[in-house]
């Protein structure tokens, strides 16, 4: 095991941001999620929603953050829409598809992958038995439309990730309602600082293995204990500084499907609403006791009901937000524009960044086309938390600079349509679009068969 106490040199997090797909569309397919259900079948504009989400990464980027691109899945799936039956050219298979079950239609064009935050479990070398990063892909088994991901999702990490004597990417767990797995969504760390070993908390909704646990009645939960132990033991992590801590169900049947809706934890900070964890007095406790032996005083930033209540987080994803360190040690809030959109959250931000705590700016985005699909800037984007060599090891193709942002803004605008509706997707022409976008799109990021079948 490594020295807790030892940094390697110019350890940093790097934020791998979901590149938008041009095939962002409104389908409403995850049951849970109230913003997704909410615009179901209204039609969708992904030029905007790439454009915004690069426009993110090139201004924390421009701050000085460290930022890389993680390519969105080639769509639609052709392999999930004839393994249930649909036959014929591609052209026939969308139309039979269209005719008699248009949600398997909306689901093998999801463009979903975008929410990288669901991509996978990452743990860095400074928490590892074999000092190595390891990521574990996330099944998503819960929804069909985001199960399709796993494969192709492995296969993208690989690539960017091929050095096995500094990363380990571990295959999706098994598909089971025992083992489902949201990825980093159910994640968090807090450490004194990038590089340093530190504590690993896991979220999880229900356990099948202790069934009179309390457990949502309106929506399901979509991440189980089990599945977060199985995480923690790929990843070599030491028992006594793993946390398992279990979502308050009521949070899950109020909208909030992952626990970064409703919490983010960065450094000693966790920044979290009361109603957060089933036992928040005792995921505090032992948080402080896993984070003892490190040295690391934890820093709870609590928002109350009455401050802030479940609903007016679900509706401006306030939690949802990126929280990063500055060059100062303090830290960055990055947010949706709706957070300024809510009284109460406004009022509570105005406070927060008046408190002199670690919290010391405010930076807000317009990200309405994910935030319409139920996904903020948290969603968004991968943290993998890596060492210089290990940095200069990694896929230098994916890393964000003012370059690639302009390729790609140009490629944005080249390929995408700015309207995408349902009955659209059964169009033979978006799928040769598709297509074209990508085959180029491997060529920017010098990630070339990447989308081989």
């Amino acid at each position: 095991m490594n020295d807790p106490h030892r940094l390697p040199a110019q350890a940093s997090e790097i934020n791998f941001d979901g590149l938008v797909g041009p095939t962002h569309n409104y389908a409403g397919l995850s049951h849970g999620n109230i913003a997704s259900a909410r615009n179901r079948q209204s039609a969708a504009n992904p030029k905007q929603a790439a454009l915004q989400g690069l426009a993110k990464m090139q201004a924390l980027a421009a701050r000085g953050f460290a930022q890389a691109v993680l390519p969105p899945q080639l769509r639609p799936d052709f392999r999930l829409l004839r393994s249930v039956g649909f036959s014929g050219s591609d052209a026939q298979v969308l139309q039979k598809a269209a005719q008699s079950s248009p949600q398997l239609l909306a689901s093998a064009w999801s463009a979903s992958s975008m929410w990288a935050a669901n991509a996978a479990t990452v743990s860095p070398a400074a928490d590892s038995a074999d000092g190595r990063t390891h990521f574990t892909v996330a099944n998503l088994g819960s929804k069909l439309h985001r199960s399709i991901e796993s494969a192709q999702t492995a296969r993208c990490l690989r690539a960017i990730f091929h050095d096995a004597r500094h990363f380990a990417v571990h295959d999706a767990l098994p598909a089971t309602s025992l083992m489902a797995d949201e990825g980093a969504a159910n994640h968090g760390r807090l450490a004194a600082a990038y590089g340093a070993a530190g504590v690993e908390l896991f979220v999880y909704g229900r356990s099948e293995l202790h069934p009179e646990a309390p457990a949502p009645l309106r929506f399901p939960a979509r991440q189980t204990l089990e599945a977060g132990m199985a995480v923690a033991r790929l990843h070599g992590l030491q028992a006594g500084r793993c946390v398992f801590a279990q979502q308050h169900p009521e949070a899950i049947d109020q909208g909030v499907f992952h626990n970064d809706v409703i919490a983010v934890a960065n450094g000693r900070v966790l920044f979290y609403h009361e109603q957060a964890f089933l036992d928040e007095a005792g995921t505090l406790a032992a948080l402080r006791a896993a984070l003892e032996p490190l040295a690391v005083e934890l820093q709870p930033l609590r928002v109350t009901a009455d401050e802030v209540s479940i609903a007016e987080a679900v509706s401006s994803y306030l939690f949802n937000s990126q929280l990063m360190t500055r060059p100062d040690g303090r830290m960055l809030l990055v947010a949706p524009q709706e957070c300024h959109d809510n009284p109460a959250v406004a009022a509570y931000l105005k406070k927060l960044l008046a408190s002199g705590g670690p919290i010391a700016e405010l930076l807000s985005f317009d990200l309405r086309q994910s935030m319409r699909n139920g996904g903020g800037p948290a969603c968004l984007r991968l943290r993998v938390e890596l060492s210089a060599a290990e940095a200069a090891a990694m896929h230098q193709g994916v890393l964000f600079n003012d370059a690639l942002y302009r390729r790609l803004v140009a490629w944005v605008e080249r390929h995408y349509r700015d309207r995408l509706a349902a009955a659209d997707l059964v169009d033979p022409t978006l799928v040769g679009e598709v297509q074209s976008a990508l085959a180029e799109l491997q060529a920017i990021l010098e990630l070339p068969d990447l989308y081989v079948v």
